[in-house]
């Protein structure tokens, strides 16, 4: 018999109320010994979802006056016996009725075991444990959608999915091993081919949308970069709506990198700001020159500052060359033109025209980030994209292994060797949803978990 857990499932500190879950067969036997119910009959019809009012108490000390979740299996989170016990919200009686179900037989529970226990008891599969992981430490709109998709099924369909097709493709081949008919030999390797190919696309349809769902899941690395003094703080500061970085006309009042983060048009950015860059004979400077530099090579999105009214440096240049594809050109200071015409657009990048000091150009930075995020398609949130980067490399493994299994289709290999190559497939689409996963990678995905999920 599984152990009984306890532990809490709000934050620790002071608030309205504070929620102590238990979970397991021995769970009502617990809550019978310390809970006093108003209404007796009620309780007693030990009806699933329902909520109680009561004393709780420890031997004969009350402890507080609590209502009592019951939520009975195998219809409840964990697919066990739950109770939820809501308490007031000082830290000090929750640590009471917390440390009274101990007493009473609990086991404090580890981090994620609440949902650990659901895997085991087939309420969820490993990617829709992952999403309320997710859903639990979203900062943006998009990516808690993203989340409440992934945890309620789409993406598991998809991938049982092209797991009922790859090991089709294993069945295929066994059953061609164990019952030989040389004069259709032909007819079956052209089948096979046809059901590989079916299984890549799907494969290959899935990992198209995995780098939209990882910048959803995760966020833009954003490096604002450019010389001193054209506003790149003047934009972190735009962006983050408050003072974060020190804006002066003097140069090079930023000299290390700061680091904030912040939604734009529903998606995550990590803002970098920089130091200008420039030739400096200042150490500290030219360090945090350095780590400019360094900044640019890990950076998923580069904006670009320049200034309206000057030519492009050698440096700013170099960067527009070396990194076209990551690269925004903010023209900022248009409000200082007459007319309005910015530097020579004839590069491939995108420019913007700008000006943080009258927020404008803002909107079109807004919508050229959504363009490269969604990589110009119109994607629905609501549809089974992969986010996750265990699941994309066990995704990205399995296609491989089709990739070779069609290449050995191809050469004439023999069935029995060929299947080895399925057999991997299938192998790394189990892992994606649990159906083939050691307990250590199991422990090292719930560990992430907070205590009382």
């Amino acid at each position: 018999m599984e152990d009984t857990i306890v532990a809490m499932a709000t934050a620790k500190g002071e608030t309205s109320i504070h929620v102590i879950r238990l979970s397991g067969s021995n769970a009502g036997k617990i809550i019978e010994d310390c809970f006093d119910p108003q209404n007796m009959s009620r309780w007693s019809r030990r009806e699933s979802f329902t909520l109680n009012l009561g004393n709780f108490r420890d031997e004969n000390r009350i402890l507080d006056e609590v209502l009592v979740g019951r939520m009975l299996a195998p219809s409840s989170y964990t697919g066990e016996d739950v109770y939820e016990v809501n308490c007031h919200g000082g830290p000090f009686v929750a640590q009471r009725i917390l440390q009274a179900c101990i007493r009473h037989g609990a086991q404090l529970a580890e981090p994620g075991e609440f949902s650990k226990r659901a895997f085991l008891n087939g309420k969820l599969d490993l990617v829709q444990a992952e999403a309320v992981i997710d859903l639990i430490s979203s900062r943006t709109e998009t990516a808690a959608n993203l989340a409440l998709t992934q945890l309620g099924g789409g993406l598991s369909e998809t991938i049982l999915n092209l797991r009922e097709e790859v090991l089709e493709i294993l069945a295929f081949i066994e059953a061609s091993i164990d019952f030989p008919e040389d004069d259709v030999e032909s007819l079956d390797r052209e089948m096979l081919e046809t059901k590989i190919n079916k299984a890549l696309d799907d494969s290959l349809h899935l990992l198209s949308g995995s780098k939209t769902g990882k910048i959803l899941r995760d966020g833009l690395i954003t490096v604002i970069v450019g010389r001193p003094n054209v506003g790149k703080s003047s934009l972190l500061n735009a962006l983050l709506h408050e003072d974060r970085a020190i804006v002066t006309d003097i140069p090079g009042t930023t000299r290390d990198e700061i680091r904030e983060s912040v939604s734009v048009g529903g998606f995550l950015l990590q803002l970098v700001d920089t130091a200008g860059i420039c030739e400096s004979q200042d150490l500290v400077e030219c360090l945090g020159i350095e780590r400019t530099w360094k900044a640019l090579k890990t950076a998923d999105l580069i904006l670009l500052v320049v200034e309206a009214n000057l030519p492009l440096t050698e440096d700013e240049n170099h960067i527009i060359n070396t990194y076209a594809e990551k690269v925004i050109v903010i023209v900022n200071k248009i409000d200082l033109l007459e007319n309005e015409q910015c530097v020579s657009m004839n590069n491939k990048e995108v420019w913007i025209p700008f000006s943080v000091l009258q927020h404008r150009g803002f909107e079109d930075l807004e919508a050229e980030i959504k363009r490269r995020v969604y990589q110009g398609e119109t994607v629905d949130v609501s549809d089974p994209l992969i986010s996750n980067v265990r699941q994309i490399s066990s995704l990205e493994r399995c296609h491989t292994a089709l990739s070779e299994a069609l290449e050995s289709l191809r050469r004439g290999t023999p069935w029995d060797i060929m299947s080895i190559e399925i057999r991997q497939a299938v192998q790394n689409v189990s892992e994606i949803t649990g159906h083939n996963v050691q307990e250590s990678l199991l422990e090292e995905i719930f560990s992430r978990f907070c205590i009382g999920k």
